[in-house]
């Protein structure tokens, strides 16, 4: 956990002290939901390993490789909730393309609004031929397994995607941690959630410093808790993030995901809309096929549905949609003191 600026920003000047090469790196930039996606071709950064799960674990031992995630990420070309993927090679030739999904931290294991990001991207540039009317799907091989965006077009435009997420499942309810009672549920990544009644916070802007705090107490927590291991690859193990949640209506609640060190996610989190609709329908409050409503802190929504079951567990359908905000290409001069960029938070 970062305690200040200081020697953030002395940590990050200590590589560029070794003369980093120059760079320069091109970006397509999306949001889903409101949350940022800037997405680094194919091609761009050659990342080690022969699966996409492999390259997960080398890209981040991997100098030329990370220094690359630091640059797009950090402060001043990034923020401290910057959000991002380097495309690579699928698995195998069943899949359109392979994904490492990172932020200010390191990589991800999954990451649902990011799969929607890219399935309008694959569609929008040609990379996945679409009907100009109708669906088509993008298939994307991420660290947790095999995921579909299906992506809606009308008029040669899409309207909108849903990404078919790998299995979810219920892994504890009711764990005492940090004073209050949470669940863990895993859609792509492992997720606690905690009610915001709780915890004393609402979802709501207003409360974003209480809600990072409780975000990280919890998930500091839960550090090398026994219902933190995933059943089969260890390499998904870990909480990956805090989910504070409250009902709006019937169906339909509001949640805010605290994932990382402290970053904020501002769209409602698809792989923990995933890991939601699992525990709600466990709990009886959902059937399959029906759908829920899930808005973010900032008022997006994504709508949520269980499609089916699996020896894992629950297949879910999250939807939603990404829009274009930008093409960039980004530079690191030699010469720069910052080298790769500094985080303040």
């Amino acid at each position: 956990m970062r305690s200040g600026s200081e020697g953030t920003i002395a940590n990050a000047l200590t590589p560029s002290r070794g003369r980093l090469p120059p760079m320069e790196i091109a970006t397509t930039d999306y949001h889903t939901a409101g949350e940022p996606f800037r997405i680094v071709a194919e091609g761009e950064v050659e990342v080690p390993g022969a699966t996409v799960r492999e390259r997960r674990e080398r890209a981040a031992a991997t100098e030329e490789v990370d220094r690359v995630r630091r640059m797009l990420c950090h402060e001043p070309r990034g923020h401290a909730d910057m959000y991002g993927c380097f495309v690579v090679p699928p698995d195998d030739d069943d899949a359109d393309l392979g994904v490492l999904f990172w932020h200010k931290d390191g990589y991800s294991t999954a990451c649902g609004h990011g799969t929607i990001a890219l399935g309008a991207w694959a569609v929008e540039t040609g990379r996945v031929a679409a009907e100009p009317d109708g669906d088509v799907d993008v298939t994307v091989d991420v660290p947790s397994g095999r995921v579909v965006a299906r992506v809606r077009c009308h008029a040669g435009a899409v309207q909108s995607v849903a990404f078919c997420n790998v299995p979810s499942f219920v892994v504890a309810r009711g764990v005492g941690v940090a004073g209050t009672d949470v669940d863990i549920a895993y859609g792509g990544a492992l997720y606690a959630f905690v009610s915001a009644d709780g915890v004393g916070v609402r979802v709501d802007p207003t409360d974003l410093p209480e809600l990072i705090g409780v975000g990280r107490g919890i998930k500091a927590a839960l550090e090398g808790h026994e219902l933190a291991r995933h059943p089969s690859d260890d390499r998904l193990s870990g909480i990956y993030g805090t989910v504070v949640h409250e009902e709006v209506g019937p169906l339909h609640l509001r949640n805010v995901a605290i994932f990382a060190d402290g970053e904020v996610d501002r769209s409602p989190t698809g792989s923990a809309t995933s890991a939601r609709t699992a525990l709600l329908l466990a709990d009886g409050a959902l059937t399959a096929g029906q759908t829920w409503r899930n808005d973010s802190i900032i008022g997006t929504t994504f709508h949520a549905r269980a499609t089916g079951t699996a020896a894992e567990g629950v297949l879910t359908e999250v939807e939603g949609m990404a829009y274009r905000t930008g093409e960039h290409r980004f530079a690191l001069d030699a010469r720069d003191p910052l080298g790769t960029g500094f985080v303040l938070r």
